[in-house]
């Protein structure tokens, strides 16, 4: 089994990688789980875009106007952080897993 395949599940409060087997593997990158995390937020946020777009606010009695069409991106991306927070999808090991595999491979050349 090698290093990379060690990590499977994320720790919620720490919001880092969990490995199965502490004592011999290595170190989490910090860097690289915050880029899986940052990425599965994005994946997200790519997914609930389409929800928003498809409801009509203009005949509501708070609805529509150039506010709204301006916050509603940053609500998005807001409420795809805080799903990601709370578990997400669970992408996030996986491209964690990934992105150490391919540093592995470049170092190994």
């Amino acid at each position: 089994m090698t290093d990379s395949t060690r990590i499977t599940s994320a720790l919620p409060s720490a919001g880092l990688p969990l490995s199965n087997d502490a004592a011999s593997s290595k170190p989490v990158d910090a860097k690289i789980w915050k880029t899986a995390t940052d990425f599965e937020s994005m994946t997200v946020g790519q997914m609930l875009q389409p929800m928003f777009d498809t409801i009509d606010t203009s005949k509501g009695s708070f609805g529509g106007g150039v506010g709204e069409s301006s916050f509603r991106p940053m609500l998005t991306t807001e409420m795809a952080k805080q799903i990601e927070k709370k578990g997400g999808l669970g992408l996030a090991p996986s491209i964690y897993r990934q992105m150490l595999e391919i540093q592995e491979k470049k170092r190994d050349r």
